[in-house]
């Protein structure tokens, strides 16, 4: 079942202008940190200074400037020790663990309706996910380094699955049947927390690899509410699902599901099988609603995608994604709406 949490109120403080990024950076869609699963677990708990500089955000206009944004954290609770589960042995090098459990969806009916109509192309080569009319979920790793914004970003469009066909219906010579293509959108704005600039760790902050991202035109899609993600102990077998747009699988939209081996405070580790371009994908879960017989699919954390890390002096990796506690549904919240009046229960 879906608990209904407390959500802390993310309040907006001052915000300042800022000097035009260069938009030089490259695209990297895997990442190397220092700071693995071990690491993670003994990272300090913020304190409400911390919260308020890592929740603090810039945004990127269209135009290329950028203002950064300081808030105030009300109501935060300091999560509590870090869950373990059973640790796994060390793995070689890949993506692919084992047989590929990955599905492509092909057919247009599946393709169209929910949930799978969610998932959105992001032009700096990931995926994303659509949280609103005008808004989509992604990894920040997608538009920023870490020192500066990616080339690409600066006119960012994001592009809706449509099946390619004419407006009769016909094929067009030389398409397949079922293969997605896509109506681009640009972006009006992009709000990346300042958390992902340089975590506690100093490291690239996996923690914050997440960004909103707010379309110029408004689509009329069913898109996929935000929540809280429950512990592994909480989740159906311990069951995550995400779609995207895998580089191997050029034009076909790549859905999976996997178990979760492992977690920190703000990390899933899971083996999905997932090549970079799914990168951003939102993960969901399907749980029932309180006090009602229905299911409801919810955003729970957001795909960061492959990571290298040392370990004991050897180079490891696992699939990590981002977690959405309630301190970063309460900022994703407040991205979406402007205000927190609507992000009171997640």
């Amino acid at each position: 079942t879906w608990h209904l949490k407390k959500i802390p109120q993310i309040v907006r403080e001052r915000t300042f202008s800022l000097d035009s990024p260069k938009f030089e950076a490259k695209t990297q869609l895997e990442l190397n940190s220092v700071c693995g699963i071990e690491c993670q677990r003994k990272l300090p708990v913020p304190s409400l200074s911390d919260l308020k500089s890592l929740l603090s955000y810039e945004t990127v206009f269209e135009n290329g400037t950028r203002t950064l944004t300081e808030v105030n954290v009300l109501g935060a609770v300091p999560d509590a020790a870090a869950n373990t589960t059973t640790r796994r042995p060390l793995r070689k090098k890949r993506q692919i663990y084992g047989t590929d459990s990955r599905f492509s969806i092909y057919d247009k009916r599946f393709m169209t309706n929910f949930p799978f109509n969610t998932a959105v192309k992001i032009s700096t080569g990931c995926s994303g996910i659509l949280v609103s009319p005008k808004h989509v979920l992604t990894a920040a790793h997608c538009l920023h380094n870490g020192k500066d914004y990616v080339k690409g970003s600066k006119r960012l469009r994001v592009g809706l699955m449509k099946t390619k066909s004419r407006g009769n219906g016909r094929k067009r010579k030389g398409t397949s049947d079922g293969m997605p293509s896509f109506q681009w959108t640009r972006v009006k704005s992009t709000h990346i927390p300042k958390g992902w600039f340089k975590g506690v760790s100093g490291d690239i902050a996996l923690d914050y690899d997440y960004a909103v991202l707010e379309l110029k035109r408004p689509h009329k899609r069913k898109y996929m509410e935000l929540g809280i993600s429950p512990t592994i102990k909480m989740m159906p077998g311990s069951m995550i699902h995400f779609s995207g747009f895998d580089n191997d699988r050029s034009g076909q939209l790549v859905y999976r599901f996997c178990s979760i081996s492992d977690e920190s405070n703000d990390l899933f580790y899971q083996y999905c099988d997932a090549e970079p371009g799914s990168t951003g994908s939102g993960i969901y879960l399907r749980l029932k609603e309180p006090n009602k017989k229905k299911w409801k699919r919810k955003i729970i954390a957001v795909y960061s995608g492959h990571q290298w890390v040392d370990i004991n002096g050897e180079q490891q990796d696992y699939n990590v994604a981002v977690r959405i506690t309630p301190l970063k549904y309460a900022q994703i919240c407040f991205w979406i709406h402007g205000n927190d009046e609507n992000c009171t229960q997640g």
